[in-house]
Parts: structure tokens; C-alpha cells; sequence
């Protein structure tokens, strides 16, 4: 054996002498006590939420409540609806009241005398005008809905031929009866009953 040889199996006998001699395990030491860590959020703020359910469920009845309040129906601003009403009578609503118009009663000739006989006072009629012109009649309403005041007595047959029909008074506004006049120069009359 070389002297090498000696020297390398004697470190290696003392360094494994040296491995055994450090202990394997490290001895125990004591830990301080410290208090417990507290995290924010997840399943403790769940708890939390779930022991004060009556404040959660009051918040929640009250945002639901301004909710509905806000999303709710207007009132209107006035005196309730059955204010000064009379029985049986309806009221006139002054939101929904329309604008006045102006009626006025206009004499209008209908060229068919027994369809003028079959009209009441009271009864809503359309008037249509018809023109003769070179690519045949033109019609066009040039009243509608307008009431029927006055119907003559029923004429004999000579007095309807020699007039050309027989004579009407309806009421409607006052721009429907310049219309109505302008058209019965130009055109013949007729009526469709409402």
C-alpha cells in the first residue's frame, strides 16, 4: 500500500467518524406563543354576514322598497279623479281636455235625395266629393265624422229632379265648411253613414 493510499482511507475514516457525531434530528426549540392571524374576506366574512342576518335582511327589504318607490306610478298632480263628481255624470278631465274648436252648421247639398232620407239629427256622416276629370272621377273625403243637425221634410220627386238632390245642415268646424262649400261648386256630394 502507498503512503497515499494510507492517508486517503484516513481521512475518509475520520470525516465519517465527524458525520455520525453531528446529530441527525436538530434538537427541539420553543416556539413563542403569538396570537392567531385573522384573514379578511372568504368563509369568516360568510360567518360574519350570517350572524347579523337581521341587519342583511333589513338592508335588503330597504333597498328592494326605494326600488319600487322609485320604478313606481306617477300620481297625477291634481285632485283625485272622483272629485266634484256627480253621480251618473262623468267629469270632464282637464289634463285630457281637448282644445276647443269652433263648429259652425253648413248647408251641404247631397246629390242623391233618397240617401238624405235615410238620415236622422244626430248621426255622423262622411262626405265624399267626386269630380268628373279626363281620366275618369276622382273621389275625396272632405268631411268626416260630422253630425247631421237638420234633415228636410221628405220632398216629392219633381221637387228632388228640379233641385239636384236634396239639402243637409251638418255641424263641423269652420275650415271643414269652407272646404265642404268650395266642393259643393266643383263636385257632387254624397254621404257614407258612421
Amino acid at each position: 500500500m502507498s503512503f497515499a493510499h494510507s492517508v486517503s482511507s484516513a481521512s475518509s475514516a475520520s470525516s465519517v467518524s465527524a458525520v455520525r457525531s453531528v446529530p441527525l434530528v436538530p434538537a427541539p426549540c420553543e416556539v413563542p406563543h403569538f396570537a392567531p392571524v385573522r384573514v379578511r374576506g372568504g368563509r369568516y366574512r360568510l360567518g360574519r354576514l350570517v350572524r347579523h342576518r337581521r341587519r342583511a335582511l333589513a338592508l335588503g327589504l330597504a333597498v328592494t322598497a326605494a326600488a319600487i318607490v322609485a320604478a313606481g306610478p306617477r300620481q297625477p298632480a291634481g285632485p283625485p279623479p272622483d272629485v266634484g263628481r256627480v253621480r251618473g255624470h262623468p267629469v270632464a278631465d282637464p289634463v285630457r281636455a281637448r282644445p276647443t274648436v269652433e263648429m259652425v252648421t253648413a248647408p251641404v247639398r247631397i246629390a242623391d235625395a233618397a240617401t238624405v232620407r235615410l238620415l236622422r239629427p244626430g248621426d255622423r256622416v262622411d262626405v265624399i266629393a267626386a269630380e268628373e276629370s279626363p281620366t275618369g272621377t276622382d273621389a275625396r273625403v272632405v268631411a268626416r265624422r260630422a253630425r247631421v243637425t237638420q234633415v228636410p221634410q221628405a220632398p216629392t220627386a219633381q221637387e228632388s229632379a228640379a233641385e239636384g238632390g236634396a239639402l243637409v245642415v251638418l255641424s263641423v268646424p269652420r275650415t271643414t265648411a269652407s272646404r265642404l262649400a268650395g266642393a259643393g261648386v266643383t263636385a257632387r256630394l254624397a254621404v257614407t253613414l258612421w
